[in-house]
């Protein structure tokens, strides 16, 4: 008998339906839809989607897929122009707060921004002064790379003597203001 060359019109409704409503519907709600007996829907849905008995559908709906991803495909360079138009239009009207927010999510888009989630666990008022001068050592231990400008030695005597580093770098800029003869 051999398997069919072309797909039924209830095959193509399904795989279309399927396609286009993925996270929405069930694949049984999308047989249902197509027309196929509500009670044999579940064991017809899984049926046309599995390729060796219905390859045709598969390929069908992988084609499907792939055109719809062509179609509505976001990448970086479209999708920061994208932000960019919203925002210049946004602005043009005068709404200052979505102008913004478009601006924002462009600089997230670009990497510009970190979200940080800081989960703490008891209080810093509660930690002794040893207890919270080892925390910072530690924090600055693991954020080397970050702080690379700074001496790790001159940080951690700004985190224990904080006025006295404040003192000295007010020097520092009253010095540097005054000007030479």
């Amino acid at each position: 008998m051999g398997l069919p060359k072309v797909l039924t019109e209830q095959q193509q409704k399904f795989a279309m339906l399927l396609v286009t409503n993925e996270g929405r519907k069930t694949p049984t709600e999308c047989a249902v839809e197509a027309g196929y007996a509500e009670g044999s829907a579940h064991v017809r849905a899984s049926e046309l989607r599995n390729p060796r008995k219905f390859p045709l559908v598969v390929k069908h709906i992988d084609e499907l897929r792939a055109e719809l991803q062509e179609k509505y495909k976001v990448d970086y360079g479209s999708h920061i122009a994208e932000l960019a138009k919203l925002r210049n239009e946004a602005r043009e009207k005068g709404a200052w707060s979505a102008a913004i927010n478009a601006e924002v999510a462009r600089g997230k888009a670009a990497g510009l921004y970190i979200e940080q989630k800081i989960i703490k666990h008891g209080k810093l008022e509660d930690l002794t002064e040893k207890e919270l001068e080892a925390r910072l050592s530690h924090i600055i231990d693991e954020n080397k790379l970050l702080l690379e400008h700074e001496d790790i030695d001159t940080l951690k005597d700004k985190v224990k003597n904080p006025r006295e580093m404040r003192k000295v770098n007010e020097d520092e800029t009253t010095e540097e203001e005054t000007p030479t003869s």
